[in-house]
């Protein structure tokens, strides 16, 4: 899922253990209402009631709903890579084991609909402001994906690759969510983008 250029906003200094506490609780509030509602239900009031937050330090966290979100969007990515850790997908290609990690990732997002089209609509909504968190969806995204090819040193090509695929993964949900494409036919779609990764294998 790419980003425009990041803007020049300074990193944030690491978290301590407790305010990383603070941080997991309020994703989590921002997934449990999200995924009651959708988009519209998640109210920033709303969430710092839930996670115990002053509705001040969760704008020090998450200047907008849209960069909330977003990190939600991130955290539950993350969470699916350890899943996926812990059963890595068994195709016997590289490019059998990204359609199918990248299914499972679309069938969990499915049990989640309307937790899924909260975290789409705001990467979709998103601007400059939430590129350093747009760009950690994407990183997160291309780590499942290179995890599932067996890659820790892609070649350009390789990378390109890995981009393509995450803009149809993208594209696939957007269409499923907004009623447009069966889950055949993004089976279908994810499966002929992965074959990218054979065209751009090495020669031997």
């Amino acid at each position: 899922m790419p980003a425009e250029a990041s803007t020049s906003r300074p990193p944030s200094p690491p978290l301590t253990e407790r305010q990383e506490a603070r941080r997991r609780r309020i994703l989590h509030a921002s997934a449990r209402l999200a995924g009651r509602g959708g988009f519209d239900a998640v109210q920033m009031r709303e969430v710092a009631e839930s996670s115990q937050v002053a509705l001040g330090t969760l704008y020090r966290y998450f200047p907008s709903k849209v960069h909330l979100l977003v990190a939600t969007m991130q955290d539950q990515l993350e969470r699916m890579h350890g899943t996926l850790r812990r059963k890595p997908p068994a195709g016997d290609t590289a490019a059998e084991r990204v359609a199918e990690t990248l299914m499972r990732a679309f069938r969990a997002l499915q049990r989640e609909p309307h937790l899924a089209d909260a975290m789409v609509r705001a990467l979709t909504f998103a601007d400059r402001s939430v590129s350093p968190e747009v760009d950690q969806v994407s990183r997160q995204t291309t780590a499942i994906i290179l995890d599932a090819m067996g890659l820790d040193d892609p070649s350009p090509e390789q990378l390109s690759a890995v981009r393509v695929i995450e803009h149809t993964w993208h594209s696939a949900l957007i269409t499923w969510l907004s009623g447009r494409a069966s889950i055949a036919q993004v089976k279908i779609d994810i499966e002929t983008v992965c074959r990218l990764i054979d065209l751009t294998a090495p020669r031997e």
